[in-house]
């Protein structure tokens, strides 16, 4: 089990405004949670030594980049299949975003970005053909909504 990390409200903000935007500037975040920019870098440096930030990342549009479907397959193997296996294997394909193997039917949830229907059609089929796949079934997204990364607190400057 992972051990949970003590964050104090500093530290929360900091989070916030960072997953908001990852690029701001250190000097930024300390003018927001009202210090100076030291011991902002000394936080946000034991935030990552601690693993509570994992890593950066870009947002990308994929419709602009040609990639625009995403889709969902349901996947079920066959009782010798081995979950770690599984995942390995489909990790392979670089149309799969990513995997959440469940505890019930199915056995696994293939997030997959493609092209098109007839590239969708492509993946599906090879993850069909994967060892201990016993059946799939796909969910094409039509429109997607997610919860706001934070909510804004009131006081806050914009």
């Amino acid at each position: 089990m992972t051990e949970r990390i003590h964050l104090d409200e500093t530290d929360r903000r900091i989070l916030a405004l960072l997953q908001e935007d990852a690029r701001r500037t250190i000097a930024d975040i300390a003018a927001r949670v009202n210090l100076s920019p030291a011991p902002v870098k000394r936080r946000v440096d034991r935030l990552e030594q601690l693993g509570a930030i994992a890593g950066y990342t870009v947002v990308l549009d994929h419709a602009k980049l040609g990639a625009e479907i995403d889709a969902f397959t349901e996947v079920r193997f066959d009782s010798e299949a081995d979950v770690d296996d599984i995942v390995a294997g489909m990790a392979q394909r670089p149309e799969v975003r990513e995997v959440f193997t469940t505890a019930g039917d199915p056995d696994a949830l293939v997030r997959i970005r493609v092209d098109d229907v007839a590239h969708l059609k492509q993946v599906v089929n090879e993850l069909r053909r994967s060892p201990n796949v016993t059946g799939t079934k796909s969910l094409i997204v039509l429109g997607r909504w997610g919860r706001p990364l934070r909510r804004r607190a009131a006081a806050e400057p914009s």
